[in-house]
């Protein structure tokens, strides 16, 4: 069995590199990196469904802010990509006002993102293969928990799912690929959440 290969998580708190990946694009290229390895902005174009320069002009950015790399030309044409980290931690409770308002706005495109590649899954699902298509979930429970209790779910969910990331797996058996696993927690407003400071 292969070992995995070392995480390299960096946590985000520069505003500014994390305004960076408040781009549904730049997350999907970031993403995607990750995922699959170096890749010119032409297999990235492709992957993320984009423009060979549009994408070169995100992938600049995100090398600004140390999130992406050019690795040298096997061909000596078209220079390859490759991401520096293997995943990312920031925080909306930030001491840091611009920190927490950047990872917000980092939250919201990376829910777009997710939500646009679920839509995409839906459209072309029928064409899967049927091992694939029994596979798919989607999957919402209304829990009642402490945040103790929430907190703990969270990070057995992280737990179980960690061994199986793809920008760290190194025992994947032939026949796999890259799935998309979104984890979404938080008290339902309006749903009897409690008020801040009220003692239920």
């Amino acid at each position: 069995m292969a070992e995995p290969k070392p995480e390299m998580r960096r946590r985000l708190d520069d505003p500014e590199a994390i305004e960076a990946l408040a781009h549904p694009v730049r997350l999907n290229l970031l993403g995607y990196l990750m995922s699959e390895g170096p890749a010119t902005a032409s297999a990235c174009a492709r992957a993320v469904g984009d423009s060979p320069s549009n994408c070169s002009y995100h992938l600049r950015v995100l090398a600004r802010h140390g999130l992406v790399e050019p690795v040298d030309s096997v061909d000596g044409r078209e220079r390859p990509w490759r991401a520096t980290v293997t995943g990312l931690d920031t925080h909306l409770d930030s001491a840091d006002p611009d920190v927490a308002a950047s990872a917000e706005g980092m939250i919201a495109a990376a829910l777009q993102l997710e939500y646009q590649l679920a839509r995409e899954h839906l459209r072309t699902r029928d064409r899967l293969d049927p091992d694939w298509r029994e596979t798919d979930a989607h999957m919402t429970y209304g829990l009642r928990v402490t945040p103790a209790e929430l907190r703990s779910l969270v990070e057995g969910i992280d737990a179980l799912l960690r061994p199986y990331i793809a920008a760290t797996r190194g025992d994947a058996p032939d026949g796999s690929a890259v799935a998309e696993v979104s984890v979404l927690a938080f008290p339902r407003p309006s749903f009897g959440a409690p008020e801040p400071g009220v003692q239920s």
